[in-house]
C-alpha cells in the first residue's frame, strides 16, 4: 500500500522558536471545514474512485490516517526530524526499529534502561540470534571498545530511568558516524523542549508519547522521528506491516497535549527544582538524583545539550532501607503512587517493585537501583503544596 507522505509542507515551520512550532509546525487548517484542530477521523478504511485508486492520499487506515498524520507532522516539526510515525506505545515504537536487525547483528544499550526496554531487549528477543550488550555509556572508551562490524544499532536513553544519568549525544554520535551505526535516543524524559537528539547527530528519536507529550495520563501512545527519509521510509513499512499503529482518537489526544508542551515543561522543570532543593537539605535522604544539581557527576553534560533540567527527580534514604522508601510512598497525598510520568499531577514510583521489577535484583544492583530508591514525576501543581506533601511523607 503506497501512501503520499508530505514532509514539512512550509519552510516557515522550520525557522519557527519552539512554542510556536508545537502549535503551528507541520499544522494546518482542516480543508474542508476550516476547523483549526484536526478532526478525529474515527473511520477504517477511505473510498476509491476506481481500484487502486483512491480519492485522496488514503487507503485504509492502518497503512495511515488523517488525524495521526497531523500527530506525525507535528512530532517531526519539534524534533527537526523529516518524518515522525506514532505508535500504539513506547515499547512499540521500540520494537519497530528492532525488526530493522537480524541475527548475527549487535546492538549496544544504556545499562540503566526503563524496565521494559530491558525487557523487551533482554527476554522478548533474546532467542533472535542479535545480541545485545549493556554499558554504561558515561565512560565512553569502554563503549568504543565494544563496536565492532556486527554493531548496527546503539540505544541511548538520557537522562536514565531513574538514575538519571546522562550520555553525551554529540560526542556518541560523532562515533556512531564514524563507524556507520545508527544511533537511536530515548528523549522521553528530557522531551523535544529540553534536549533535541537529531540535533545533536542522533539518528532516530523515540518517544513515549504517553508521558510528556500526551501529558495528562489519559493516552498510550509511541512515537519515532527520523532525518534521513529512507530510514522513514524503511520504519512505516515495518510498522504498516506489523500494525502497531496509533487510532485517531488517541492521535488527537497527543496532537492537544504537544499544543501546551513548552508551558507544562517549563513549569515541571520549575517545581522540579524546589523539590529538589528540598530534599537535598533533608536529613533523611542520602542522595539526589538531578542533572540540575552542581554536584551531579553529569552536571556539565546536562548544561550543553539540554536547555534546563527537567521534573524527575530520585532520591534514597540514609537508612538505605527498603522499608522506610514504602512508608514514605503510603503517606503522600498530593504525590500519587503509581506508574508513569509526565503528567500534570505528581506522581511517586518505587522502580524496583514497580517500573523496574521486570529487572533482575543483581542487575538493578549493579546499575545503583537500590531497593529504597524512589522516582518522583514533579507536576505543575504549586511547589509549596509539594513540598508540604513530601515534609509529612518524611516524618
Amino acid at each position: 500500500m503506497r501512501i503520499k507522505y508530505e514532509q514539512q509542507k512550509n519552510n516557515k515551520y522550520l525557522h519557527m522558536k519552539f512554542n510556536t512550532k508545537v502549535i503551528h509546525g507541520g499544522q494546518h487548517h482542516d480543508p474542508s471545514t476550516g476547523a483549526v484542530m484536526p478532526p478525529v477521523y474515527q473511520t477504517s478504511t477511505f473510498v476509491q474512485s476506481s481500484p487502486g485508486k483512491p480519492l485522496a492520499d488514503y487507503e485504509y487506515s492502518r497503512a495511515s490516517n488523517p488525524t495521526r498524520t497531523a500527530l506525525e507532522e507535528a512530532l517531526a516539526s519539534i524534533e527537526n526530524g523529516t518524518r515522525g510515525l506514532a505508535f500504539s506505545s513506547g515499547l512499540a515504537a521500540t520494537d519497530c526499529i528492532l525488526r530493522s536487525f537480524k541475527a548475527g547483528d549487535e546492538i549496544i544499550a544504556m545499562d540503566d534502561l526503563y524496565g521494559g526496554t530491558y525487557r523487551m531487549f533482554s527476554r522478548i528477543y533474546k532467542d533472535s540470534g542479535i545480541k545485545f550488550h549493556f554499558v554504561d555509556m558515561t565512560d565512553i572508551e569502554k563503549f568504543k571498545s565494544l563496536i565492532n562490524e556486527n554493531t548496527k544499532l546503539i540505544w541511548v536513553e538520557t537522562p536514565t530511568n531513574p538514575l538519571m544519568k546522562l550520555a553525551d549525544i554529540q560526542e556518541i554520535a560523532k562515533i556512531t558516524k564514524e563507524n556507520k551505526i545508527l544511533l537511536a535516543v530515548d528523549n522521553t524524559f528530557a522531551t523535544p523542549y529540553l534536549q533535541r537528539p537529531l540535533d545533536l547527530g542522533a539518528d532516530i528519536v523515540m518517544h513515549s508519547a504517553t508521558k510528556y507529550l500526551g501529558g495528562h495520563s489519559d493516552v498510550i501512545a509511541g512515537a519515532l522521528i527520523v532525518k534521513d527519509a529512507a530510514l522513514g521510509d524503511q520504519l512505516h513499512f515495518q510498522q504498516f506491516a506489523t500494525g502497531a499503529t496509533l487510532g485517531p482518537m488517541d492521535s488527537f489526544l497527543v496532537l492537544r497535549g504537544i499544543k501546551t508542551l513548552a508551558l507544562r515543561v517549563q513549569r515541571h522543570c520549575e517545581n522540579g527544582e524546589k523539590v529538589v532543593e528540598y530534599l537535598s537539605n533533608h536529613p533523611k535522604i542520602k542522595t539526589v538524583y538531578y542533572p540540575g544539581l552542581k554536584n551531579h557527576p553529569f552536571h556539565e553534560i546536562a548544561k550543553k545539550q539540554m536547555k534546563a533540567f527537567g521534573g524527575m527527580v530520585s532520591f534514597d534514604f540514609k537508612s538505605g532501607k527498603k522499608e522506610d522508601s514504602i512508608a514514605f510512598l503510603e503517606k503522600l497525598k498530593v504525590f500519587t503512587l503509581a506508574e508513569s510520568l509526565g503528567g500534570v499531577e505528581s506522581l511517586a514510583n518505587h522502580p524496583a517493585l514497580m517500573t523496574h521489577a521486570s529487572i533482575p535484583a543483581d542487575k538493578r544492583a549493579e546499575v545503583g537501583i537500590t531497593d529504597d530508591l524512589v522516582r518522583l514525576s514533579v507536576g505543575i501543581e504549586d511547589a509549596e503544596d509539594l513540598i508540604a506533601d513530601l515534609e509529612q511523607a518524611l516524618v
